[in-house]
């Protein structure tokens, strides 16, 4: 017990010292190497640049798992990928159809869901019609603060900041739509979290000329949560603000609003997703609610770090 409880208290004085350094640096000017996506190192096509495919038909059954096949073989030897010509199809049928199984071709324990795509900024620069699902699996996620080694990611290192629940309750499949009353009841705690994305696909915002990136479980490659907060119901979250770091250098600002105008209407409709699909949600998994940032692009050597105000530090090194 006095192991624990020097171990806690040598946690808050470290993100009491790391809030103060971030805020004293909060107005100092930006280094040349970043801008407010991080690292420009996203690939040569700019947000909202993508080229549609000129595929908007399903993917066969058979071609849904030869795309499978490409996503876990990069996956697993981290060696990127080409999606082929034929498999380019636009089509948010065949995107959910390979989220659906991905999970279990790649062999890896989930552990929760995440949005993708909440925010309205985030999918006009990818250009998608909609929020996108995505698995949290167990192996990728950290506790802040966290070092994740290069094994994780393929080709990059995307952070996201965003609000995520635990859950206290099952809510399995049923036919009845599930209501915020519902979700808000059901929740155990509140976590301030990094999502870190990534694709086996190269050149990440063409990506979404063919969907690539959303085939890809959403680009969801780790994720490190905070404190966990069972007293969240009187903070205004979609007021809540999260200032982001890289290497100490301030680069923008976002609020829970951009979750869907709030993270807990984002948790309704991923679970509600899971629910219309015959699937369970169950008491312990995550849900991230979706960046509120849009995005930041870093590399091997990076500290990323993100002030939730009230919330607390997250922190992520990359290795």
């Amino acid at each position: 017990m006095a192991n624990s409880t020097q171990s806690e208290n040598l946690a808050e004085q470290y993100e009491s010292g790391r809030l103060k350094i971030l805020r004293a640096a909060r107005h100092n000017p930006r280094p040349e190497y970043l801008t407010d996506r991080g690292r420009l190192i996203h690939g040569p096509t700019p947000p909202g640049g993508s080229l549609p495919s000129t595929r908007e038909t399903d993917l066969t059954s058979e071609e849904v798992e030869e795309l499978i096949d490409l996503i876990v073989q990069g996956r697993h030897t981290r060696i990127p990928v080409v999606m082929p010509e034929h498999l380019r199809a636009r089509s948010w049928q065949s995107v959910e159809d390979v989220i659906l199984k991905l999970e279990y071709a790649l062999g890896w324990e989930g552990a929760g869901w995440k949005v993708g795509a909440a925010s309205q900024q985030v999918r006009q620069a990818e250009n998608i019609p909609s929020p996108s699902p995505g698995r949290l699996f167990k192996r990728s996620i950290f506790k802040s603060p966290a070092v994740i080694p290069s094994e994780f990611f393929v080709n990059y290192r995307l952070c996201e900041f965003e609000f995520a629940y635990e859950l206290g309750i099952d809510f399995p499949a049923r036919d009845k739509e599930y209501t915020e009353a519902d979700l808000r009841a059901g929740i155990e705690c509140l976590m301030p979290v990094i999502e870190i994305g990534d694709s086996v696909f190269e050149d990440w915002y063409s990506l979404s000329g063919y969907f690539g990136g959303m085939y890809d479980n959403a680009g969801g490659a780790a994720f490190v949560t905070g404190k966990r907060h069972t007293e969240w119901v009187q903070i205004e979250l979609p007021n809540s603000n999260i200032d982001v770091y890289v290497n100490d250098s301030y680069i923008k600002s976002g609020k829970g609003i951009e979750a869907m105008g709030h993270p807990v209407t984002s948790l309704t409709w991923m679970v509600n997703w899971v629910r219309e699909r015959g699937r369970d949600v169950k008491a312990g998994e995550l849900v991230s609610t979706g960046t509120c940032t849009a995005h930041t692009f870093v590399q091997p050597g990076d500290l990323v770090s993100a002030d939730f105000t009230d919330l607390g530090l997250v922190e992520v090194r990359f290795i």
